[in-house]
């Protein structure tokens, strides 16, 4: 059974840096693109970051190229985000995310993905 479990999130100031983590089991970690997406109250989730099975390749939503850097670590079956300059409009629920297939993209149209159960993020000004 695959399982994707966050934490790291919490209440912060306009400004400040948090780190996210995410840990899978269930899974051969290194075969599978991982991704990190938010959804702010009365919003739709969004895409915030990916990265490669590797690590060798990282995409960003504009709202966060920048300040917000993802990374993994093979290892630990682990991956991160790093959130730097937190702005107000940070606010949400970040949730980690993999496709349920390996060496596919995240974002890929028509792929199924797992997720995890989030952890909020709330920055205030």
């Amino acid at each position: 059974q695959v399982q994707l479990v966050e934490s790291g999130g919490g209440l912060v100031q306009a400004g400040d840096s948090l780190r996210l983590s995410c840990v899978v089991s269930g899974r051969t970690f290194s075969n599978y693109y991982m991704g990190w997406y938010r959804q702010a109250p009365g919003k739709e989730r969004e895409f915030v970051a990916r990265i490669s099975w590797r690590g060798d390749s990282t995409y960003y939503a504009d709202s966060v190229k920048g300040r917000f850097t993802i990374s993994r670590d093979n290892a630990e079956n682990t991956v991160y985000l790093q959130m730097n300059s937190l702005k107000p409009e940070d606010t949400a629920v970040y949730y980690c995310a993999s496709p349920q297939r390996p060496f596919i993209i995240l974002q890929t149209k028509g792929v199924a993905i797992y997720w995890g159960q989030g952890t909020q993020v709330t920055v205030t000004s």
